[in-house]
């Protein structure tokens, strides 16, 4: 019947910046340079940003709700067969929460959210400003001129962003394996 919209507006967006690339008066290497790299890593964060945002939602979701729920499950006082179920409804939900709380803690799909999220608006902000030749790109009087400028201000875009996960999101997940007042080495599997 009806497709995800998500995914039809990521497959339009792709399909109406590929069309406005291809108008661009560029050469052919460049045009692929710009589909190949730019294009691809906006259309690969937005579709990273979707997945950590409904991972973090579902998350979010399951704790909010079962934190509020689970005081009102305590203090129903049944007996017999109900108040068993009551228990085990209790202690299930408990479990839900403690499992999805622990899995955004170790994931951080917030985190990652946001992280995807700012960067792709980063390159489709900085895409918008090449294509209309704004911004820093306003002196040059044609997009052979600005390309390679583009081209820089992207290569230095991927490695800021990079280094950002790196030290940031990823390095929490791994600070979070390590045993409290354990050592700092690594061992040689971990190498």
């Amino acid at each position: 019947m009806g497709k995800d919209p998500k995914s039809d507006y990521t497959a339009m967006m792709k399909h109406d910046l590929e069309v406005l690339i291809e108008e661009l008066v560029l050469d052919a290497l460049q045009k692929k340079f710009l589909c190949s790299r730019w294009l691809d890593q906006l259309i690969w964060m937005e579709a990273a940003s979707k997945k950590n945002q409904r991972f973090y939602y579902i998350l979010r979701l399951g704790c909010i709700i079962g934190g509020v729920i689970i005081p009102a499950l305590v203090s129903i006082h049944a007996s017999g067969a109900l108040g068993g179920l009551v228990q085990f409804v209790t202690v299930m939900l408990s479990l839900v929460v403690a499992v999805s709380a622990a899995l955004e803690e170790f994931f951080h799909f917030g985190e990652r959210w946001r992280h995807y999220r700012r960067t792709a608006e980063l390159l489709k902000g900085e895409g918008w400003s090449f294509f209309q030749l704004s911004g820093h790109y306003q002196s040059y009087k044609d997009h052979k001129g600005a390309y390679s400028l583009f081209a820089a201000r992207m290569e230095e875009t991927f490695q800021r962003e990079v280094d950002i996960f790196i030290t940031k999101i990823s390095k929490e997940s791994e600070n979070q394996k390590e045993p409290s007042g354990g050592s700092n080495t690594l061992n040689n599997s971990e190498v």
